[in-house]
């Protein structure tokens, strides 16, 4: 996703923007921003690179709230919009529908980003008294 809104990213607020956020461009800008940044910095978490375990954390987080945003967003434009030509999932470079698909594709996404942190949490396990 986040190779995809990168590479038309002049073009990624425009469709933001088409979703009618309260804000309107200036919420639209920021939120791409905080989007594609936080998809960007989750990949350490999800790649298993060698990093802090602070940063490890930061980086699971990341990868949950970019989850969460996605899945607020895709409910709204459900909920919201009668139609527009593109949700934003992969930026203005492929322009997706807005359905019922995308909010099915961001639990997904949710419940992926849940296994990859059972499998690889960044903090050490308690070790039980005997």
């Amino acid at each position: 996703m986040a190779v995809t809104q990168l590479f038309t990213f002049e073009d990624f607020p425009a469709v933001v923007s088409g979703l009618w956020l309260p804000g309107g461009d200036g919420t639209a800008k920021i939120l791409v921003a905080v989007l594609v940044a936080g998809e960007v910095l989750a990949l350490p978490f999800l790649l298993s690179l060698k990093t802090s375990r602070l940063f490890r954390v930061v980086s699971m987080l990341l990868g949950w709230g970019v989850a969460i945003a996605w899945t607020v967003l895709t409910v709204w434009e459900n909920l919201t919009i009668g139609f527009i030509s593109s949700s934003g999932i992969l930026g203005a470079t492929v322009p997706l529908p807005v359905g019922w698909w995308g909010v099915f594709f961001s639990l997904a996404l949710g419940v992926l980003v849940a296994w990859a942190s059972w499998g690889m949490w960044p903090l050490p396990k308690k070790k039980s008294k005997k």
